[in-house]
Parts: C-alpha cells; sequence; structure tokens
C-alpha cells in the first residue's frame, strides 16, 4: 500500500462553535497528539480525508503534513454523525522514527482450507494481534495462509512468522484460525431416534 498523505492546517480557535464553521467550509477539524502529551488543533480537507482512510486501519502509518512540516501519525479515533455517517471530528496520535512502539494489527484470512472441502467449516475467532516494533517495521496487517488446514487441525499465534523486529504482545495460544467437523444434520437425527428407540425398548 502506498503511503497515505494527509494535508491538514494549524487551527488556531477552538470550540464547538469554532468546528461547526470549520465544517460547514468542507473541512474537518481534530487534533494531533505528540508522544509527549503535547496536542495540536489541526484541520484537513474533507473529502480528501475521507477518500484516504477508506483502506487503512489502526495500524497504519499515515503522513500528516502540516503548514509544509511533515508527522508520522496513526489515525486513531474518527467522531461520525449518526444521522448522515459525515466525519465530525479526528484524533491522531504522532508516530517518532526509531522509538518502539505497540500496536494492533488485524488479520486477514486467506485461502480455501482443504479441511473445509471435506465438510468442515472454517472459524477464524482473532480479528487482531498486539505487536511491538519500531514504525519502520510495523506490518499493515498479518496475512494467515489457512489453505493447507485439514478438519481438527487450527493455526495459533506461536504458529505466525512475522518480520524481524516485530516481537509478538498477544498470547501465542490463542487460536488464530481452525477447521471444525460439522456433523451432518441428517446423521445427528438418526443417531438420536436410534437412542430414543433403545431406551424405549429397554
Amino acid at each position: 500500500m502506498s503511503q497515505v498523505i494527509l494535508t491538514a492546517r494549524n487551527r488556531a480557535v477552538t470550540g464547538s462553535g469554532a468546528a461547526r464553521r470549520i465544517r460547514r467550509t468542507g473541512r474537518i477539524p481534530g487534533v494531533l497528539y505528540g508522544r509527549s502529551g503535547q496536542a495540536r488543533s489541526i484541520d484537513l480537507d474533507a473529502q480528501e480525508f475521507v477518500k484516504s482512510i477508506k483502506n487503512i486501519s489502526e495500524s497504519t502509518i499515515v503522513t500528516v503534513e502540516i503548514d509544509g512540516t511533515a508527522y508520522n501519525a496513526f489515525v486513531k479515533d474518527t467522531q461520525r454523525n449518526i444521522r448522515d455517517g459525515n466525519v465530525l471530528h479526528v484524533d491522531l496520535y504522532e508516530v517518532e522514527s526509531g522509538i518502539m512502539l505497540r500496536a494492533k494489527v488485524s488479520v486477514h484470512i486467506q485461502g480455501s482450507p482443504v479441511g473445509v472441502r471435506e465438510g468442515g467449516t472454517l472459524e477464524s475467532p482473532l480479528h487482531e494481534i498486539e505487536v511491538e516494533c519500531l514504525p519502520k517495521d510495523l506490518p499493515q496487517r498479518i496475512e494467515v495462509d489457512v489453505s493447507e488446514l485439514k478438519i481438527n487441525q487450527s493455526i495459533h499465534v506461536r504458529d505466525l512468522t512475522l518480520g524481524e523486529g516485530v516481537r509478538i504482545l498477544s498470547g501465542l495460544d490463542q487460536v488464530v484460525a481452525l477447521v471444525k467437523f460439522v456433523k451432518a444434520e441428517g446423521a445427528a437425527s438418526s443417531e438420536e431416534g436410534a437412542s430414543s428407540e433403545i431406551e424405549t425398548k429397554a
């Protein structure tokens, strides 16, 4: 994925009234939080922002350009209007190069398991994994190939191989994907009927 670049402006006036005026001009009020706790009030072009964040997650590092200065950051929170879905406010958190960070990276399942073709059902209970690494090593997402999974086989967090310099913080015994055997309804009904018949005879 190519680097997402968001162009922003410093925002001198804050408050709900100022925020409404900003939105009427087609921009979104926001805050860029630094690692030391400082907060910079900004606003961004609404159309550019909505278009740019369509395919990113909380673990995607974007570039925020403010008056000629570039900052690397996460898009951590977007407040939306419950009626029309328009973005009302955005929070971004600055990422400093060379400093370790912790982030949750989304898990994407790929492939069609052998076990599913044999009558099993694929389950993927884990949707994100927490990692620690330098910003340059942070994966956009974690892709897990389940093509070779047979019935009653599973993939755990401990089975994943991530990039060099990426340390997994999530529990290693957590199940990422598994294929379960599904008993046919007809067979189950027959067994129940046979059991009832035996009990009746007894």
